[in-house]
């Protein structure tokens, strides 16, 4: 192999591994205060109002929504008062690993585009086993 065609080759690999490691390594940077998914009851997805819509979140895929599938799983698990919340999510230095990684805030805009009447203020109307949960972006644990 000529030393130009090598050089090359390594050059572009070098790019490759870096390009990957820009894209796994701000998953793991935990700057700044931690952001939730919070989900709350808001009572029995029947009693829904006539002019209200809600996301069907039975449906929603643990790959794509992990944040809205932990927070209602959470909820589901807390039963009494019916509030839960997703893994922290870590916003990272000068707003780098928001294009990068998935966030609670990607899942929301989602789920805003799928049902455009569901969303109220910065909240998310979803409905899951029978339940109406408003879902929010949160500072709180």
């Amino acid at each position: 192999m000529r030393t130009v065609t090598r050089n090359f080759v390594l050059g572009v690999a070098v790019v490759v591994v870096l390009l990957l490691a820009l894209g796994a390594l701000p998953s793991y940077l935990k700057s700044g205060d931690p952001y939730y998914l919070t989900a709350t009851a808001e009572g029995n997805a029947t009693a829904l109002d006539g002019n209200a819509s809600a996301v069907n979140a039975s449906t929603l895929s643990a790959q794509r929504y992990p944040f809205t599938t932990a927070a209602l799983e959470n909820a589901t698990a807390n039963g009494s008062d019916g509030t839960g919340q997703s893994d922290p999510y870590w916003r990272g230095p000068v707003g780098l690993k928001g294009a990068f990684t998935h966030s609670p805030f990607d899942e929301l805009d989602a789920l805003r585009q799928r049902v455009p009447e569901a969303a109220a203020d910065e909240t998310v109307l979803v409905r899951h086993d029978g339940t109406l949960y408003r879902l929010a972006v949160t500072q709180q644990p």
